[in-house]
């Protein structure tokens, strides 16, 4: 150890006074085991630097004097984890709690926190370099405080070690009020360099300083907006009940809402808060139908998998904690399922029918926020994605109704060309509103506020900034707007309520207003509200955004909900369930999550394609039509739980000339039953046809799948036209065999002279067994057996088959196969 260093150690022992006035209490620390090794005669020479230091000598004691820390050499990384109290007054002893890490390769030895002179800061950007530099400088760091360290055990690679130190206020020096940097050192050594102490590492945080509190009613008033957003939760689907249960995706909300949730929190934290509400109404919607029967999907969606829902006492608990949290509090309402006006401009406002869901959520939001909380919420405003504006988004927000848009400074710049933070509302043309959220306020919580330093830190700053604003002109009235995050964690929300409730408690610079006061304020004459170009959007949201083909999507289910909805006697059951998922399809919260939104827009498609098919014409199977006319019969199926009607069934057949089809009728068919319906055929021509049937809504648009099938159409049937052709030929046989036996009888008969008495009587005598031709002619005797059974023979033969077919009796004849009936006209 050099000899100035050895003088600079023993001085900070002996007790000096600093800028400060307090003596400097000594620590004990472990002697180096170097310098038992100096020689005496080296002790001796080093005498006169070992002697105390004056006072006035004291900032040649300091070790970062001897050793500035250098960028590359700062091992150590100081946290500030706590302190109190964050706004102290004249008299107070500041508590300071922290965390020392060791990032380098050796272990830090001989260590101690020190805390630093108050800072002043006199603006917000000189407060953002502070809090941003890692390094250590003296000139902006303040002095060394005597008197107040807080000693460290040694401290391993990667480990850490907390501290805590106390200090007085007045040790700080603080001047005039307004905002400071306090700062903290780590002085000692590491391993591998042990000549001397050095500044091993910085951590800062900002106090603000208004001692005594401030007179008079505060000029500045803070509108904190409490977001309760969530992801879409419910599909479109619901059980056939009569009550319509519904079917969430997962069991994802429940966790939210249970005790230790992130909504769960936002509700029992903002109870406390005089903040103003900016409400989904889709997460009311949902929490709302959880707190009845409901069923789970499971894996991809199976059907099979769907378990009944076990949230309804925890959804019930938490809508009633909600009611009370808002019952005289302001509440805004988004549009339903919060949906991304910068997707909407910038992706789908080309799309046709895209904007009308959004005018419809708009709509729905107020009726359903008043059902479930009783309260009758403000609905005209619109928050795009982190205030992000441009002239197509604000164009599409006003489009629905909006007529005041949440901004944010680091996009609606209207702090440009002034020293100081204007009121937040101002006129940006069109008769619309902007309110520009303070970006570094808004910006304050979304770190890891798990992590103790960065819960101090956004703490703190949230008292600094607030002050530092209010003293920017504090003649003015001015109003200031704070919008965090959608979707704040649990311990995102948490800190955000500890620092505004400390805020409201003992910020005597500010207090708290609704939205509604700050809208309706007058702008400042001085501020900028210019919206700015489409090409200055972020390019890191943009690529955020929904893209085109979501919102096509859209479109095509809404279409197929417009064709299904207008056969339905309730419609209701329908269109309320998938309008709702349809909105959903375009809600803020898909962003960064891009499989997830198609998965979603996909399935809602299918449940409701699965849902139209539950109408539609059995198939039939090729028919036979034999005759000239027919009757032909199509039947239409309903598995639905209500009456379909306004349809029309139209069968049609590809010959035309060959099978004329009279051909359309109107159908309405009962819930869960079918219908057939019969069309009359008229066959000109024999030969195959295809007959083809499709349903249609009463406007002439098609409906579900078309059936076809084959007919074979024969005027007379092959089995009758064979019965007829051998009836005809058994008739042509016997009148031949009759006429050949007349003309054989003519040709062998004697010339009747009549003068011989024995020949006539041989003539005339039947019995006579000598003439062959005579009984061939003459037959049986009749009366006898013989005489029956030729006269039964004859009639066989003359008389024409019973079997045959005329045009009234036999006009067609279907042979349905399958069983299908097929009826003959009459």
């Amino acid at each position: 150890m050099t000899a100035a260093a050895q003088s600079a150690r023993n001085a900070r022992k002996a007790g000096p006074t600093g800028r400060a006035g307090t003596p400097h209490r000594a620590r004990p620390r472990r002697r180096s085991p170097r310098t038992v090794l100096i020689p005496l005669l080296t002790a001796i020479l080093a005498l006169g630097w070992l002697l105390p230091v004056p006072a006035s000598g004291a900032e040649a004691a300091r070790p970062e004097a001897r050793h500035p820390a250098a960028d590359n050499d700062t091992p150590a990384v100081l946290t500030v984890t706590g302190i109190e109290p964050a706004d102290p007054d004249e008299g107070d002893t500041l508590t300071v709690q922290g965390t020392v890490t060791n990032e380098g390769d050796h272990p830090i030895l001989d260590a101690a926190v020190d805390p630093r002179f108050a800072v002043p800061l006199s603006s917000r950007s000189a407060l953002d370099e502070a809090l941003g530099r890692e390094d250590f400088a003296l000139e902006r760091d303040g002095g060394f405080v005597q008197g107040h360290p807080a000693e460290l055990e040694t401290i391993p690679p990667g480990l850490s070690r907390s501290f805590t130190l106390q200090v007085p206020v007045s040790a700080l020096q603080f001047g005039e009020p307004g905002v400071y940097q306090l700062a903290f050192t780590v002085t000692g050594q590491t391993e591998d360099q042990r000549w001397g102490d050095r500044i091993l590492g910085v951590g800062r945080t900002v106090i603000p300083w208004q001692p005594g509190g401030r007179d008079g009613e505060p000029g500045l008033h803070l509108t904190a907006l409490w977001p309760l957003v969530s992801t879409s939760h419910l599909t479109g689907q619901t059980q056939t009940d009569e009550t319509q249960t519904p079917l969430f995706q997962d069991d994802a909300l429940l966790a939210e809402i249970s005790p230790g949730g992130r909504l769960y929190e936002l509700v029992t934290l903002g109870a406390e808060l005089p903040v103003t509400w900016v409400v989904d109404p889709d997460l009311l919607a949902s929490v709302s139908a959880m707190a009845e029967e409901y069923w789970v999907a499971g894996p991809d969606a199976d059907p099979q998998e769907q378990v009944a829902g076990r949230g309804q006492d925890v959804a019930r608990a938490w809508l009633l904690r909600l009611k009370e949290a808002v019952r005289d509090a302001e509440v805004v309402a988004l549009p339903f399922a919060d949906p991304d006006l910068a997707s909407l401009a910038h992706q789908g406002k080309e799309v046709p029918g895209v904007l009308s869901h959004l005018k419809s959520a708009t709509d729905l939001a107020a009726s359903t926020v008043e059902t479930v909380l009783n309260v009758e919420p403000v609905t005209d405003y619109a928050w795009p994605v982190e205030g992000a504006v441009d002239p197509d988004i604000v164009s599409v927000a006003t489009a629905a109704g909006a007529d005041t848009v949440i901004a944010r400074s680091d996009s609606l710049n209207s702090y440009r060309g002034l020293n100081y933070t204007p009121g937040a509302a101002g006129p940006i043309g069109g008769g619309t509103t902007a309110v520009v959220a303070d970006a570094r306020l808004s910006r304050l919580f979304e770190a890891d506020m798990s992590r103790a330093g960065n819960i101090s830190l956004a703490h703190q700053r949230l008292l600094a900034e607030t002050l530092m604003i209010a003293d920017e002109a504090p003649a003015m009235d001015r109003s200031l707007v704070l919008a965090p995050q959608r979707m704040p964690s649990a311990a995102q929300a948490q800190a955000m309520a500890d620092a505004l409730a400390a805020l409201a408690e003992q910020g005597s610079w500010v207090d708290f207003a609704p939205l509604e006061e700050t809208a309706s304020a007058a702008p400042d004459a001085d501020a900028s509200f210019t919206v700015p170009k489409a090409a200055q959007y972020p390019e890191r949201l943009r690529e955020q955004e929904l893209p085109a083909e979501a919102f096509h999507d859209m479109r095509d289910t809404q279409q197929t909900l417009d064709r299904f909805t207008v056969i339905l006697t309730r419609p209701d059951r329908v269109v309320v369930p998938f309008g709702n998922a349809i909105r959903r399809e375009m809600s803020v919260s898909w962003r960064g999550r891009t499989t997830e939104a198609a998965r979603f827009r996909a399935g809602v498609e299918n449940q409701l394609q699965e849902l139209t098919e539950q109408v539609f014409l059995i198939e039939k199977s090729p028919v036979t039509l034999s005759g000239r006319s027919a009757v032909i019969p199509v039947t239409v199926q309903n598995n639905l739980v209500q009456d379909v009607q306004n349809l029309r069934l139209e069968l049609t057949s590809s010959r035309r000339i060959g099978l004329e089809v009279v051909g359309r009728q109107e159908v309405t068919v009962g819930a869960g039953l079918n219908q057939v319906v019969k069309f009359e055929a008229n066959a000109r021509a024999n030969g195959k046809a295809y007959l083809e049937a499709q349903l249609y809504t009463a406007d002439g648009t098609p409906y579900g799948q078309a059936i076809r099938f084959q007919a074979d159409v024969t005027s007379i049937t092959s089995t009758v036209l064979l019965v007829i052709s051998g009836g005809l030929l058994l008739v042509v046989l016997a009148g031949i065999r009759m006429y050949t036996q007349r003309k054989r009888a003519q040709a062998t008969a004697p010339e009747d002279d009549g003068s011989s008495g024995d020949g006539a009587d041989e003539a005339d005598n039947p019995d006579d067994p000598d003439d062959p031709d005579d009984a061939s002619a003459a037959g049986p005797p009749p009366g006898t057996a013989a005489d029956e059974r030729s006269t039964a023979r004859g009639e066989q033969r003359r008389t024409p088959p019973s079997g045959h077919l005329t045009d009234t009796d036999g006009d067609s004849d279907l042979t349905p196969a399958r069983g299908e009936k097929v009826e003959r006209s009459e």
